[in-house]
């Protein structure tokens, strides 16, 4: 899935020789004059970047960055870029989580080292939230039991413990156990509390972090 990097920049010139520099580059690119018109084109949704430049008409960069929270579909990593050094500008934009702030003229090889830093956090970021949507559909595949075995195997209760509370045998617990593993493709509990914590998920009864891997009372 090749990367986007979005251009907005008011100055026509400008945006026609960052378009020419990183189409040459390798890079798709779409560019745009205003804010507005970023946000009203079609999101898209394969992992990039916005080169932002800091002074536009209407919504400035700085606003647009704020604004961006609220429309999650284009919040993309934001490098800057500014043709006067304006510090205290810098720093809100960089306080607001931007990876880069460039002062125009823009070196070149600067300018690729920092838009490469920008798309490779994006695509972290895909991909992370892809594992969380195919974890939660295999969450969802899950039976009623299984799930409040996983409950209690996360919550450190031991397979007894679980078994007597939704009253089936130990043995049933264990092969309940067996298939959530596979389900969530994991093969160890530190691997499945381990998943559970990176995915980010809400805790839906589970209470990951008060269960470590090697706590006493965790299930063997």
């Amino acid at each position: 899935m090749m990367p986007v990097i979005h251009i907005i920049d008011d100055d026509a010139s400008q945006r026609e020789a960052l378009d020419r520099l990183l189409s040459a580059s390798g890079y798709e690119v779409r560019s745009y004059g205003v804010a507005s018109d970023y946000l009203v084109s079609p999101p898209d949704a394969r992992p990039g970047c916005l080169l932002l430049d800091l002074q536009l008409p209407g919504v400035n960069g700085l606003e647009l960055q704020a604004a961006l929270h609220h429309h999650p579909a284009y919040d993309r990593p934001i490098v800057f870029m500014s043709g006067a050094a304006d510090v205290r500008s810098s720093v809100q934009a960089m306080r607001a989580g931007a990876k880069q702030f460039l002062t125009k003229p823009i070196d070149r090889d600067l300018l690729l080292a920092a838009l490469k830093d920008a798309l490779d956090s994006d695509a972290a970021l895909h991909e992370s939230e892809m594992r969380a949507r195919h974890l939660h559909a295999a969450i969802e595949s899950l039976s009623s039991r299984e799930r409040k075995v996983l409950d209690g195997v996360v919550a450190g209760r031991l397979h007894k413990q679980i078994a007597d509370e939704l009253g089936v045998s130990e043995r049933t617990i264990k092969a309940d156990r067996a298939r959530v593993m596979r389900s969530l493709r994991v093969n160890t509990l530190p691997g499945l509390i381990k998943l559970l914590l990176a995915s980010d998920l809400p805790s839906a009864g589970w209470r990951c972090k008060s269960a470590r891997p090697g706590d006493k009372g965790a299930p063997r």
